[in-house]
């Protein structure tokens, strides 16, 4: 069933769910990191850093999108969509490595400010691409593959993470983040070749959550 699918959506379904497995490491032991690490132990106080982590992350990263997708509508072909999707992912996948040394609230925020910058050049240049090149009659079954891709990787890595955090701790989790969201920028590498200098008609997108969207820190 998978055969005709071409080969670029192949490579960013791939390259989103691995994202999507790095990130979903992080969710089910986020909260706890902040309590322990972070607030030292404070419930009350953890309650309302993890408040603000998700408005520093939520509120720049979708006033940023507009102006972002803007701009790369403006300009013809694909490569300026390429460099800001994998510039994008590598930058967000220091993130963890910030979250590893953090010992203050605001280095917490710091980092989600980048992560909302990093995803807000990743999310419109990742879709306009999967759009221009999914194959025709084949929308909905490939834009199912993604979200099936997004709901695995998190729901696998959600149950990795929190066993991973209780052996081994929280540093190994936060690591293997970070390396697998760097395996994801080096996999959308492949498909430079792909990429069209000129514009491209654009086909209907569905409203999902992509690529990493379901994490919510």
């Amino acid at each position: 069933m998978f055969k005709s699918i071409n080969r670029t959506i192949k490579i960013l379904v791939t390259s989103d769910f691995i994202l999507n497995c790095g990130w979903g490491l992080l969710g089910p032991v986020f909260a706890l990191f902040i309590a322990q690490r972070i607030t030292g132990g404070d419930i009350n106080q953890a309650l309302k850093v993890a408040g603000l982590t998700a408005f520093f992350y939520w509120i720049p990263k979708s006033i940023l999108q507009i102006p972002i997708g803007k701009y790369l509508d403006k300009n013809h072909g694909e490569k300026d969509d390429f460099l800001f999707m994998v510039i994008g992912t590598f930058l967000a996948g220091f993130v963890p490595i910030i979250f590893l040394v953090a010992v203050l609230p605001w280095h917490i925020y710091l980092a989600q400010i980048i992560h909302a910058f990093a995803m807000s050049l990743v999310i419109p240049s990742w879709m306009a691409i999967f759009t221009r090149h999914i194959d025709k009659g084949k929308e909905a079954l490939e834009w199912g593959l993604e979200s099936t891709s997004i709901g695995i990787g998190a729901g696998i890595a959600a149950a990795l993470g929190g066993t991973a955090a209780a052996i081994f701790g929280f540093g190994v989790v936060f690591i293997c983040a970070s390396i697998l969201t760097i395996m994801s920028a080096f996999l959308l590498i492949l498909i430079r070749k792909d990429i069209s200098l000129k514009k491209q008609s654009s086909h209907f997108v569905p409203v999902i959550k992509s690529p990493g969207e379901d994490i919510n820190l």
